[in-house]
C-alpha cells in the first residue's frame, strides 16, 4: 500500500499494520506518530481500553466497534516500535498469545477431559502459576511469590481486589462476611483517631488506604466487582449534579450562586426522580 492508495482492500490487519508503518516511517510519516514511544503511548493504550469497556456498558455496539478498533491499534502501535528496535514484532505477539491459549486450554486443544466451568478456572490459575515458575527459572530469579504478577498500573481498586484473590487462593482469608465487616468498622475507627492525632499528615492517608483497601475486601465477599460498582457511583452522583445545574439554569443561575440548603434539595428531588425512573441513575 502507498499513501495514495489509502483504500486498498486487503485483509484488515495486514492493511491497518502497513498503515502505521507508513505513519511511523522516517521519511514521510507522521511527525507526531515518529516521535512517540512506549512510554508515550502506554496512557493512551490505558485510555482506550476504559472507552472499550464504557461503549459495553451502554450496550452500543456501533461504538464497542469503534473503540475495539482504537484498542486494536495500540496493540499495533507498540508492535510497530517493537519491530524498529529489532525485539519483537506483531506477528510474534499473536503466535505468543495463541500458544499461551493453547497450553491453558488443555481441555480444548490437548487430551484433558472437559471440566466444569469453577474446575476450569482453577486449572487456568494453575497453568498460569506453572509459568511464572518457570520465567523464574529461566531467569534465574527467586522463587516467584504468590502476588506476583499483579501489575502496579492497575486501577488501585482493581489492584487491591487481584492482589486479596492471590493470598486467598493460598488461604489467607477470612472465613465469612462477619469479620470482613468487622474489618470495615475497625478501619474506619483508626481513620477517625488518625484525624486528630499529631500524625495526621501521614496517618490519615495511610488509614484511608487501609479504609479501602478493606472495602475492596468486602465487595469482593459480597461478589460484587468495586471497581464496576464505584463506577456506578459516580455515575450516579454525575447524574444527580446534573439535574441541580438544570434546575437551577432554570432559574437563570448556576450551582456557585445558590446556597447549601437549595443544593441539598435539589439533590433530593433528584433522588426522588431516580425512585420513579431507575434508569435516570444510569446516564
Amino acid at each position: 500500500m502507498t499513501r495514495d492508495d489509502p483504500d486498498d482492500h486487503r485483509r484488515g490487519i495486514d492493511r491497518l499494520l502497513k498503515v502505521m508503518a507508513a505513519l511511523r516511517d522516517q521519511d514521510g510519516g507522521c511527525p507526531w506518530d515518529r516521535e512517540q514511544t512506549f512510554e508515550t503511548i502506554a496512557p493512551y493504550t490505558i485510555e482506550e481500553a476504559y472507552e472499550v469497556a464504557e461503549a459495553i456498558r451502554c450496550g452500543d455496539r456501533a461504538a464497542l466497534q469503534d473503540e475495539l478498533g482504537d484498542l486494536l491499534l495500540q496493540v499495533v502501535f507498540h508492535a510497530q516500535m517493537a519491530r524498529e528496535e529489532g525485539s519483537f514484532d506483531f506477528d510474534s505477539i499473536a503466535h505468543g498469545i495463541a500458544e499461551k491459549m493453547i497450553r491453558r486450554h488443555p481441555h480444548v486443544f490437548g487430551g484433558a477431559t472437559g471440566a466444569s466451568p469453577t474446575a476450569q478456572t482453577q486449572a487456568w490459575e494453575a497453568h498460569k502459576a506453572a509459568e511464572r515458575e518457570a520465567e523464574a527459572a529461566a531467569d534465574g530469579r527467586r522463587r516467584p511469590g504468590a502476588l506476583d504478577g499483579v501489575a502496579l498500573a492497575l486501577p488501585a481498586l482493581l489492584r487491591a481486589e487481584k492482589l486479596q484473590k492471590r493470598a486467598a487462593r493460598v488461604g489467607f482469608d477470612w472465613p465469612g462476611i462477619k469479620p470482613v465487616f468487622a474489618q470495615v468498622f475497625e478501619e474506619m475507627a483508626e481513620l477517625r483517631e488518625a484525624v486528630g492525632s499529631e500524625e495526621a499528615e501521614t496517618a490519615v492517608p495511610e488509614e484511608l488506604g487501609d479504609l479501602l483497601f478493606a472495602c475492596v475486601n468486602l465487595a469482593r465477599h459480597l461478589g460484587v466487582d468495586a471497581e464496576a460498582a464505584l463506577r456506578g457511583a459516580n455515575a450516579k452522583f454525575a447524574a444527580r449534579f446534573r439535574h441541580i445545574e438544570a434546575a437551577l439554569a432554570a432559574t437563570g443561575r448556576r450551582a456557585g450562586e445558590a446556597d447549601l440548603v437549595e443544593l441539598n434539595r435539589l439533590w433530593e428531588e433528584a433522588k426522588r426522580i431516580e425512585r420513579r425512573s431507575p434508569a435516570a441513575s444510569s446516564e
